[in-house]
């Protein structure tokens, strides 16, 4: 069976956008993105929420277009085209670049997608992803934590309280560590 893998940055304080939703804080080098390339090429799907599709449609259709990008961040345009998408939103109508719109996360429909063949599926974005959390769904997390505090702004996790296994940790050499836990 597949998994659910949700894959996200924070700060050390815990908080995956600054109060004003910014993400430069970032510390995405070429052998961080590599390696983030590595990982979700492998994957069978993204499933990404309105907010988090919008963004990456906004830039990675194109990005290897571009004669300033870098080969992992041409490299992670391709992979990003060819993977199929499910995007849940309630109020996006259509989707292009090979993406469904789902509007509502139903747990039945999750479990047969998760039955079918193919990679694990690549989760992303913090309010889909506490839905998921919510209903139980995620089987691993791979949190990538970077080495700046914030001190303020929205926070990854909040709710009940979840027992994880770490299973890895990977230091880079940008100062970000992933850490790699599963239920």
């Amino acid at each position: 069976m597949r998994k659910i893998i949700l894959q996200m940055s924070v700060s050390i304080d815990g908080f995956f956008e600054g109060p004003r939703r910014e993400i430069d804080w970032h510390r995405v080098d070429d052998d961080l993105h590599r390696h983030f390339n590595t990982e979700l090429a492998a994957m069978g799907a993204f499933l990404d929420g309105r907010r988090t599709y919008e963004l990456m449609a906004g830039y990675w259709p194109t990005a290897d277009r571009d004669p300033s990008a870098t080969e992992p961040i041409a490299e992670f345009a391709r992979i990003w085209r060819k993977m199929p998408k499910i995007v849940f939103s309630r109020t996006l109508h259509r989707a292009d670049w090979n993406t469904t719109v789902a509007r509502e996360v139903v747990v039945d429909d999750i479990m047969d997608l998760k039955s079918r063949a193919g990679g694990d599926l690549a989760l992303g974005g913090a309010e889909l992803a506490a839905t998921f959390r919510e209903l139980d769904l995620i089987d691993e997390y791979r949190i990538y934590v970077h080495p700046v505090v914030l001190g303020q702004g929205k926070p990854l996790f909040s709710g009940h309280r979840l027992d994880l296994d770490l299973v890895e940790t990977r230091p880079f050499a940008n100062g970000v560590v992933l850490l790699r836990y599963q239920r």
